[in-house]
């Protein structure tokens, strides 16, 4: 009797699918029920000088759509770290990227010192933010933007998409004003809130 081994390997996880299943089991912290798209991620990615910044925190990177498209663009020295809450999307993040420049941080978006000191730096030139600011409570929202605004470096920059504005309400007590861009290519569409700390209130 011959016993056929099956040599097939396991379905890479679909980011969709996995997003989906992730929105699911918790709502509060994911702010959409499908990743962010290419058009989105790009624009996102302009407003931040991806290309130019040495060290890049990404908060809420959730299946690591935007992940992937920082690091492809990223210069070879930098350092991107992902602050991720759920276990599941850390998970994924660990076993579906190689990359050496990518640090995952489990923990809490207003924990940004932990994270950078778990990667062996003290200063930010990137905050990129997905996290629904609109499901937080308002002490983790402004803990977490205080904690953004004291690991910038002076010419750093805080850029969070959101089809929501409390971000902006959160954030301008701590930022000032910001720009703002349309990212109707996106479904929902989605906004994108850029301050850059060099004109940010003293």
């Amino acid at each position: 009797m011959t016993i056929q081994v099956s040599t097939r390997r396991a379905a890479t996880p679909s980011p969709s699918i996995e997003f989906f299943k992730g929105f699911l089991r918790n709502p509060r912290e994911v702010g959409s029920i499908i990743p962010s798209s290419r058009f989105l991620t790009r624009r996102v990615m302009d407003c931040g000088r991806v290309r130019t910044a040495r060290v890049i925190v990404e908060l809420g990177p959730g299946t690591g759509v935007l992940t992937r498209q920082m690091l492809s663009l990223m210069r070879s020295d930098a350092k991107l770290i992902a602050v991720e809450i759920s276990s599941d999307f850390a998970d994924l993040l660990e076993s579906t990227i190689t990359d050496s420049r990518l640090h995952v941080f489990r923990g809490s978006a207003a924990d940004l010192e932990g994270a950078l000191a778990a990667a062996g730096e003290t200063r930010v030139d990137l905050v990129v933010s997905g996290i629904p600011f609109s499901t937080m409570g308002n002490g983790e929202g402004n803990r977490t933007l205080q904690a953004a605004k004291r690991v910038l470096g002076p010419e750093g920059r805080f850029v969070a998409y959101q089809f929501r504005s409390a971000v902006r309400r959160l954030a301008e007590p701590v930022f000032g004003r910001p720009e703002t861009h349309s990212g109707f290519w996106n479904i929902p569409p989605m906004r994108i809130y850029v301050w850059a700390q060099e004109s940010c209130p003293a």
